[in-house]
């Protein structure tokens, strides 16, 4: 499952993985917020993993960054408890505008920090994203923003590898069944 915004949902999922079976949840606009209410719908595909890229619209929208962090906390917290199988891959906040970089780095220093804690791996999309400046590179986006096909490239690039770690960690644990005597 891919779970995000418009750069989620105009990914061409299919396309690039005709090998699994794919549930795109990106939805444009989408925010954190967003993403909480529908939550139910997520469990609910049961997927067997979940790439999670979430987060810009929050802060062009001025949530704070401690919003942001705790909906993701939140989501992660969730979905281990209700899909305790399930691979998770929480992706870095792309950079955007040079403006947004600082709320950019220090959602995802937090990110990165809490992934470990509910057994989900870190895509860090950061050095090959971000100009010295923390603007996106004018190579992956016409509008410091949203992604051009050079930058879903560079995306996929990094993400390929990153799902094949994925794919290749331990099951993740299942919840633990007392055994009651006869």
């Amino acid at each position: 499952m891919f779970l995000g915004d418009s750069l989620t949902a105009h990914g061409d999922w299919e396309e690039w993985f005709p090998d699994r079976e794919i549930i795109n949840l990106g939805v444009g606009g989408d925010t954190t917020d967003h993403v909480v209410a529908r939550l139910d719908s997520v469990v609910a595909s049961k997927p067997g993993a979940i790439a999670l890229l979430i987060g810009t619209n929050d802060l062009g929208l001025r949530k704070s960054v401690e919003h942001l962090v705790r909906n993701v906390e939140y989501l992660l917290v969730t979905l281990r408890r209700d899909l305790p199988g399930t691979r998770m891959l929480v992706q870095s906040i792309l950079p955007r505008a040079r403006e947004f970089a600082p709320q950019i780095q220090d959602a995802n220093r937090h990110l990165r920090q809490f992934a470990p804690s509910v057994r989900a791996q870190y895509l860090d999309l950061w050095p090959a994203f971000a100009l010295d400046d923390g603007e996106i590179d004018p190579r992956f986006s016409d509008d410091r923003l949203h992604l051009t096909a050079a930058g879903y490239g560079a995306w996929l690039d990094e993400l390929r590898p990153a799902l094949e770690r994925l794919e290749d960690a331990p099951p993740m644990s299942r919840p633990i069944q007392a055994i009651r005597e006869p």
